[in-house]
C-alpha cells in the first residue's frame, strides 16, 4: 500500500516545525525526497537534519511563501536538487490569536499573505513541473477552524483557511489538464509547538470536547497526506478530509458528556 511514494520529490512548506515537519517525516518513511521549505534557516536545517539521520533523503531552502519570487526560487531548487517535483504539500501557516476589536488591518493582511496567498504561489510556481511530469499531487492544510468552526480571536485564521477550500475547488478543475490532483487536509486540534503558548486549560479542556479525548498527532495527519498523495488516490482531486478525532460531531457539551 502507497509503494507509489518511494523515490517521488515532495516540496513541503512550513515544513520546519509543526504538522509541517511531521508530514515531511511521514512521507521520508515511504521513501520520499523531501525538500523542507522555511522562513527560518536554522529550523530548516534541524528538520533535515532528523530526516537524514535516520537515514531519508532530505535538503532545505529557505523561502518566504508570501513572495511570489521567493516561491520560484524555492520550487526551482527543488527542482534542480532532486530532478522534479513530484507532490507540493502547501502547509505553512500562521495563527496569531487577536480579537477583532484589537486586530490591526497589517495582521490581517500578514494571515491571508502566509495561509491563502501562499497557497495558490506554491501550486501556481510548480505546475510547470507537473506539466513536464504528466502527473502530480498536491495537498492543501487547511483546518476545521473557518470551514466548519469558530474560535474567539481567530477570525483572520479562519478566512484564510476557508479561503483555502475556496481555491481548492477551482484548482481542481484547471489542474486536470496537467493530471494533478489537488485536496486538503483539514486538522482538528494538534499536538505542536504552536499550542504551547496557550496553556495546560487549553489543552484538558480541548482534549474533553473530543470523543477520542486527546489531541490528535502530526503523524495523524501526515498519514492523510499521504494517502493524497498517492497513485491509490489518483481519482480523488477537489475533496477534503477533516481530522479531527470526532471534535466536530458533538452537538453541545451534553452529547460528550454521555459518551
Amino acid at each position: 500500500m502507497l509503494t507509489s511514494i518511494n523515490g517521488r520529490s515532495v516540496l513541503v512548506t512550513g515544513g520546519s516545525r509543526g504538522i509541517g515537519r511531521g508530514i515531511a517525516r511521514v512521507f521520508s518513511r515511504q521513501g520520499a525526497k523531501v525538500m523542507i521549505a522555511a522562513r527560518g534557516r536554522d529550523d530548516a536545517q534541524s528538520a533535515v537534519d532528523e530526516l537524514t539521520g535516520a537515514g531519508a533523503t532530505a535538503a532545505a531552502v529557505q523561502c518566504d511563501v508570501s513572495d511570489w519570487t521567493s516561491v520560484r526560487e524555492a520550487v526551482a531548487h527543488t527542482a534542480e536538487t532532486f530532478g522534479g517535483i513530484d507532490i507540493l504539500c502547501a502547509n505553512a501557516g500562521i495563527f496569531p490569536q487577536t480579537k477583532l476589536v484589537d486586530l490591526d488591518p497589517d495582521e490581517w493582511d500578514r494571515v491571508m499573505a502566509t495561509n491563502l496567498k501562499s497557497a495558490f504561489l506554491s501550486v501556481k510556481a510548480c505546475i510547470p513541473h507537473f506539466e513536464a511530469a504528466g502527473k502530480g499531487r498536491v495537498v492543501l492544510t487547511s483546518s476545521i477552524t473557518g470551514p466548519v468552526t469558530g474560535y474567539p480571536g481567530w477570525a483572520h485564521y479562519g478566512a484564510s483557511k476557508a479561503g483555502q477550500l475556496g481555491f481548492l475547488r477551482t484548482a481542481a478543475m484547471e489542474l486536470a489538464r496537467y493530471n494533478t490532483t489537488i485536496n486538503a487536509v483539514m486538522p482538528g486540534n494538534i499536538v505542536t509547538e504552536g499550542l504551547d503558548g496557550l496553556g495546560e486549560d487549553y489543552l484538558r479542556t480541548m482534549a474533553a470536547s473530543i470523543p477520542l479525548k486527546r489531541l490528535g498527532a502530526v503523524e495523524d495527519i501526515g498519514n492523510a497526506v499521504l494517502f493524497f498523495a498517492s497513485d491509490e488516490a489518483a481519482y480523488i482531486t477537489g475533496q477534503h478530509l477533516v481530522i479531527d478525532g470526532g471534535q466536530t460531531l458533538p452537538e453541545s457539551l451534553e452529547a460528550i458528556a454521555n459518551i
